[in-house]
């Protein structure tokens, strides 16, 4: 599965995997040594992240419960806290992976999905 951008019709992640449970929400990112530049973790249900004990950098994007972008993260370094007031979802993803054509801002509108729908019929909620 794929993380869109409605608002662009861009790919924003090719490679998704979902954190659903306390377990995988708990343990995240860490042990990794790098996030794949096309990857994203997303957690959910989840407001806060940091980055403890992590080894590089990534982006990170706060999303409601209808996928609508609330806050933006470039480049949080390792022992960084962050959270978004209203956020549902958050989006991790390798430092850099925001910006350029993939570029998430404020207000926009992200869906999991197979990247070959109509940004208006959501495949997988991210709430």
């Amino acid at each position: 599965m794929r993380l869109m951008n409605a608002h662009t019709r861009t790919v924003v992640a090719s490679a998704v995997e979902v954190a659903d449970d306390r377990a995988t929400r708990r343990k995240g990112l860490l042990g990794r040594d790098h996030l794949d530049p096309a990857a994203a973790l997303v957690l959910t249900p989840c407001f806060s992240v940091h980055t403890a004990f992590m080894q590089f950098p990534i982006d990170v994007v706060f999303v409601d419960r209808n996928g609508i972008v609330l806050k933006v993260v470039r480049q949080m370094g390792p022992w960084r806290i962050a959270a978004a007031w209203g956020a549902h979802t958050v989006i991790e993803l390798a430092a850099g992976a925001v910006a350029g054509t993939r570029d998430v801002r404020v207000g926009d509108r992200l869906y999991i999905g197979s990247g070959h729908v109509p940004a208006e019929s959501m495949e997988v909620s991210l709430a």
